[in-house]
């Protein structure tokens, strides 16, 4: 599978973009935004995952202002380290930083047909507020904590929308969980996933504190029927 790096550009400076092609060279084009853990081993393994699914993948680094590749590990301290980090994110610069990230991926030569985003925690807030700005074919967002009290944002989105939640997420609780289920109820466009016995970040098979074998693998069967009907 290659790989490579591309530079995107913005007002104030530049960042790096870590991108994967599939074995036919090029394909309909994913942005892929991180968790607090940074463009680490596990969104690098869900990119090989979807490049071998025939997406051209590309994972912006969206901490460049705070800390530029930044990565840590799932432990106690690596996850003290990124919560701190993360404390000081512009969320809605990570919203445009991310909109530049997904034009100039879809610039790419290898790029064709269609456009998806794919985020994890606090990627899957990032990917759900991108969705009501950018134009785009697909939208998963897997368990953002910002989307309960950003629920009135459905309205501006118009592109197919996967929401997947952790019923026992101790950081979303199933309260606020529900609030996002009755702002998609009626919505053509939006469909829930909701892994009632699973908690935070539970696809994540980099963290065994986090990770739900059982929920993990349906979820993300999901997710690739979900990409593969709107993308191909």
């Amino acid at each position: 599978m290659e790989t490579r790096i591309e530079t995107v550009t913005v007002a104030d400076g530049s960042f790096d973009m870590h991108l994967w092609l599939p074995e036919g060279g090029s394909g309909p084009v994913v942005l892929l935004i991180q968790e607090i853990y940074g463009v680490g081993p596990y969104i690098r393994k869900v990119a090989g995952d979807l490049a071998a699914l025939g997406y051209v993948v590309g994972a912006p680094d969206l901490f460049w202002r705070l800390r530029r590749h930044w990565v840590s590990d799932h432990g106690e301290t690596g996850t003290a380290a990124s919560l701190e980090l993360a404390s000081g994110f512009d969320l809605p610069q990570g919203v445009a930083d991310s909109a530049i990230a997904l034009a100039h991926l879809r610039a790419l030569p290898e790029a064709r047909d269609g456009a998806g985003v794919v985020g994890f925690c606090l990627g899957g807030s990032v990917a759900y507020l991108l969705a009501a700005t950018a134009e785009v074919d697909a939208v998963a967002s897997f368990y953002g904590s910002a989307v309960p009290e950003a629920t009135g944002m459905m309205e501006k989105i118009t592109a197919p929308l996967l929401f997947v939640f952790g019923g026992s997420d101790p950081y979303i609780p199933r309260d606020q969980v529900a609030i996002v289920e009755q702002a998609a109820a009626g919505r053509p466009n939006v469909e829930m996933h909701v892994a009632e016995k699973a908690g935070h970040a539970f696809h994540n098979h980099e963290a065994p504190q986090f990770y739900d074998p059982e929920a993990a693998p349906v979820a993300w069967e999901r997710a690739v029927e979900f990409l593969r009907r709107h993308l191909g």
